[in-house]
């Protein structure tokens, strides 16, 4: 929540608004697939609902688009957090690029009128940056701060 928070404060730096997406969706990947219990569907619900207040898109765009990518992080979880990096990642990316596509759908649908794809490519592309950057932080978390055995 604290990301989407800052990313959505009025900082003035340039496509800040356009990262929202791709962190929120790889923090919610993230922490579906590494600890499920950290980020269970209401806490999903909730930033997705505080997503769609704060960036003023349509409401329950972002609920929908979450709560996909929390059930299929917590469904693959058992065969996916064995397997390294870089088939996470990649599995992110289809993940994001379904939920990019049901996104750019969904909207189309609200305006009633085939919107230009290149902000959902944009957007696919920045989500394919931030992921090994978002993990490599979450890692850490993971590993250090928010481990429950160093309590």
């Amino acid at each position: 929540m604290l990301l989407v928070l800052l990313l959505c404060a009025p900082f003035d730096l340039p496509e800040q608004q356009a990262l929202l997406p791709g962190a929120t969706m790889a923090s919610v990947f993230f922490w579906s697939l590494f600890r499920p219990a950290s980020m269970p569907a209401p806490i999903v619900f909730a930033l997705g609902l505080l997503y769609d207040l704060l960036s003023f898109s349509p409401p329950g765009l972002a609920i929908v688009t979450l709560l996909i990518v929390h059930a299929v992080g917590v469904g693959a979880r058992h065969g996916l957090a064995r397997q390294g990096f870089v088939v996470v990642w990649l599995v992110f990316l289809l993940v994001a690029a379904g939920a990019i596509l049901l996104d750019y759908a969904l909207m189309c649908g609200f305006t009633f009128r085939l919107l230009p794809p290149q902000p959902a490519l944009f957007e696919l592309a920045l989500s394919a940056g931030l992921y090994p950057l978002l993990s490599a932080l979450f890692t850490w978390a993971h590993r250090g701060v928010a481990d429950p055995s160093r309590a």
